[in-house]
């Protein structure tokens, strides 16, 4: 009974099926937020269903110099990983599906796997284009990714554990504990853009230059599970950055409880949709100057602070 259970925890709730649906709903959020924030209508509920449904039904193309496994595998790959990191993430208690020390740096590291199929999903289908935008990703990585692990580590010093169900237990004990976070909160939002390759750090999928970038050469269902899997990251790390700054709410009815995970969810969603309203695309020298310069000097600056208070606390 304990597999049966085990299995329907993974695979149904609040395992991959409520992740791909909650992705769905992720992306009609963001997409009526920006079009809202922009005086436009935006799409209807059914819109991002209709939209996967459509890209299943059609016929998936492979170019004939493109390496064929690596083309077929990488979309696979990066939806794998994506459910497999929404696995170790509380939600809405202190205990996920699975847990043990040290899975928050196995929950980042999950989270990188995403971009590194988008990088040879594009590298690997051969096109001017795609080669383009898998290169801007890579790039682009260097840029954002270490101000983020900084960022969520940081709260994890404070906390004197890398287990992310240990850091919502501690900041469920001390309470108030998470706003000494809020400078790590900033950084991990603004880094979260750029991981999502969201504006204005959208410049490896820039429509107006580079077709769309990594997934210029894809279609059908490998491009309908990469848009899948991009729904989900954006799901799967607005949730982590929920547990990590945000470790309030846990614990409660689970009726409850889900109420007050989506609610963060959607407040973490409006945050980025606000800010690619407000702000134009960056060119990759600007995002990369940006983040060295100011960013990630910030994100050191949250890691001082935790490591100050964690003497003193």
């Amino acid at each position: 009974m304990s597999w049966v259970v085990a299995g329907v925890n993974i695979l149904i709730f609040p395992g991959m099926f409520f992740l791909l649906v909650l992705g769905l709903a992720g992306q009609f959020v963001d997409r009526k937020l920006y079009a809202r924030l922009q005086s436009r209508v935006g799409p209807p509920w059914f819109q991002p269903v209709a939209d996967f449904f459509k890209l299943l039904g059609k016929e998936s193309v492979i170019p004939e110099e493109a390496d064929r496994r690596m083309f077929v595998m990488a979309p696979v790959f990066a939806l794998a990983a994506v459910v497999a990191a929404y696995l170790y993430i509380p939600l809405w208690s202190t205990k996920p599906i699975f847990s043990f020390y040290g899975d928050l740096v196995v929950v980042l590291y999950l989270l990188l796997i995403p971009t590194l199929t988008f990088f040879l999903g594009g590298w690997y289908s051969r096109s001017i284009f795609s080669t383009l935008g898998a290169v801007r990703s890579i790039t682009q990585l260097f840029a954002y990714e270490i101000p983020l692990l900084i960022a969520l580590l940081s709260p994890a010093l404070l906390a004197d554990t890398w287990s992310i169900s240990g850091m919502t237990a501690y900041y469920q004990a001390h309470p108030w504990y998470w706003l000494f976070n809020l400078i790590g909160l900033g950084v991990a939002l603004v880094t979260l853009l750029g991981k999502l390759e969201r504006v204005p750090f959208d410049a490896p999928e820039a429509e107006t230059e580079i077709v769309a970038g990594s997934f210029t050469e894809y279609s059908g269902r490998h491009l309908a599970f990469f848009r899948m899997a991009i729904d989900a990251e954006a799901i799967v790390s607005s949730s982590l950055v929920a547990a990590v700054f945000l470790p309030f709410g846990l614990g409660l009815p689970l009726w409850l409880g889900i109420i007050v995970y989506l609610a963060k969810l959607a407040g973490i969603l409006f945050v980025l949709a606000l800010l690619r309203t407000v702000f134009a695309r960056l060119r990759m020298d600007q995002m990369i100057n940006f983040c060295w310069r100011y960013v990630a000097p910030i994100a050191f600056l949250q890691v001082i602070i935790d490591l100050v208070l964690k003497e003193f606390l």
